[in-house]
């Protein structure tokens, strides 16, 4: 007599299961937070902390290249350890979320969030 509710079941399933997924998924973002990532310009010149977020965290800049005459070097090597971390953080993210879609059984090469 209720043949055409059968539907309903599998339809709870994948609310259930797409519940999951958003759960994890805005577990995965607040664990990023926590992660920090470094970038480098110069040997040891210039060094950007940035969290998996790419949120820059902190800045260290050698005193040696504080002068005035360098001023364009220095603004040019805070950008690019800038960058560099940023770049990392962003492959970190990537790599977390096609973990975290190979846990879920989702095919490879789904990006996520969809």
């Amino acid at each position: 007599m209720l043949k055409g509710l059968g539907g309903l079941g599998e339809m709870a399933k994948m609310m259930k299961a797409a519940q999951d997924m958003k759960s994890k998924m805005a577990q995965l973002q607040e664990d990023l937070r926590h992660i920090e990532v470094t970038g480098e310009a110069g040997p040891h010149l210039v060094r950007v902390r940035v969290n998996g977020k790419g949120e820059v965290n902190g800045l260290e800049i050698n005193p040696t290249i504080l002068v005035a005459s360098e001023q364009h070097l220095v603004e040019d090597l805070i950008l690019a350890a800038i960058r560099e971390a940023q770049a990392k953080a962003a492959a970190l993210g990537e790599s977390e979320m096609a973990r975290l879609a190979h846990d879920m059984g989702l095919p490879a090469g789904m990006k996520l969030p969809f």
